[in-house]
């Protein structure tokens, strides 16, 4: 069963997990299906997955060096984690010091840090907007002109992100953004107006494949929290192939070998691409544990895990369908009543999270979500 080797020298190989909050729930699954021993480090605190797992450690996911030490004592077989930028550095440490299966810690380092990133594109001539660091509101860098868009170096979920228009947005946009990020380092970038889409791609010893495209839609300015994500994305056939080359040359000017990656675009009005981030990861919002598959038939999934475990087949797709995800709070009020009684026979998982609505300022703030898989894109 599962993903081939399964068994090394009569036990099951040793698959360790980085994170166990929700996020990890499907990778933890997975795992367990296949039938492989499993590790997981995390807090306590949130900690889904400390019962699922077969032995869960109440580490910090940033605690590198004892990961390792009790990774290397437990001779582990592969280390992953999905949907998940401050973990994929550990993953890679890991990984690189035990000579395992994934990217280097060069490259995760680099692509968790949107800073760092934009220096790798706009070296490699990779489409990306203008953009500068700031540590301190001390700091000017007012060299372009409104709207920007001021976002954490360092963090995902839409969290610390606002669009100013004006100067006097300015220094509360950049004091948020600073209190979100861990390295204390904020992002200024020009503000591309333009389609959101993102891109999932699983790579294997630096060959890259594609999986599929998302179409996004978002909050209004100024957070810009997802609240729909549709696949496959409504594109040509030579958008696709585009997107894709575009994407394989921005892996590799990151490095990025091994493993899922998950890479935002906006396309503007007039055609144009610029790439906005890439991480070293699989898309959140159950775009890689739930969607992927449900669009292209590829249990992307099992795929990550294969990559670790050095167990990779090139991915085989099966019955191609339209699948997406709403996502429930104040301005999608509307979809409660849907998500309560699952009345549509193409909804495959629905859930209340959260009683009170909230306006979103960032992902956590969301209260449900609704997941479908359809012949066509359903509109709600």
């Amino acid at each position: 069963m599962g993903c081939g080797v399964v068994y090394k020298e009569n036990e099951a190989m040793k698959l360790a997990i980085i994170g166990a909050s929700y996020l990890q729930q499907p990778l933890v699954q997975k795992a367990k299906e296949i039938g492989l021993y499993t590790l997981c480090f995390a807090w306590s605190e949130g900690a889904v997955c400390k019962d699922a797992v077969d032995e869960f450690y109440p580490i910090s996911v940033m605690e590198k060096e004892q990961i390792l030490t009790i990774c290397q004592e437990k001779q582990i077989d592969g280390i992953c984690t999905i949907a998940s930028d401050v973990a994929a550095p550990t993953v890679a440490y890991v990984a690189e010091k035990m000579r395992l299966i994934g990217n280097s810690y060069k490259t995760a380092v680099r692509a968790n840090n949107k800073f760092l990133m934009r220096n790798v594109f706009a070296k490699g001539g990779i489409p990306c907007p203008n953009y500068s660091v700031v540590t301190s509101v001390d700091q000017t860098t007012m060299n372009y002109s409104f709207p920007l868009i001021v976002k954490p170096t360092d963090r995902s979920g839409s969290l610390g992100i606002t669009k100013i228009e004006r100067s006097e947005d300015f220094i509360p946009a950049i004091e948020n953004a600073l209190n979100c990020s861990f390295n204390h380092e904020a992002i200024v970038e020009e503000f591309v107006e333009g389609r959101e889409i993102s891109v999932e791609f699983i790579s294997y010893r630096g060959k890259h494949y594609p999986l599929q495209i998302t179409d996004k839609v978002t909050s209004d300015e100024p957070h810009f929290v997802e609240l729909e994500h549709h696949q496959p994305a409504d594109l040509s056939n030579d958008q696709y192939e585009e997107i894709y080359a575009l994407t394989e040359r921005a892996l590799n000017a990151l490095g990025i070998t091994n493993g899922a990656s998950h890479s935002e675009y906006k396309i503007t009005n007039d055609g144009r691409i610029f790439v906005m981030e890439i991480g070293a990861r699989m898309g959140g919002d159950f775009i890689g544990s739930d969607l992927v598959q449900l669009s292209t038939g590829y249990d992307y999934l099992k795929g990550v895990i294969e990559v670790a475990l050095g167990t990779f087949n090139e991915p085989v797709f099966g019955e191609r369908h339209y699948a997406g995800v709403y996502f429930l709070c104040e301005e999608t009020r509307r979809l409660l009543t849907t998500i309560n009684t699952s009345s549509l026979p193409q909804i495959v998982r629905a859930k209340v999270t959260d009683d009170k609505l909230r306006y979103v300022k960032c992902s956590a703030d969301r209260s449900g979500y609704l997941i479908y898989q359809s012949d066509k894109k359903i509109a709600l």
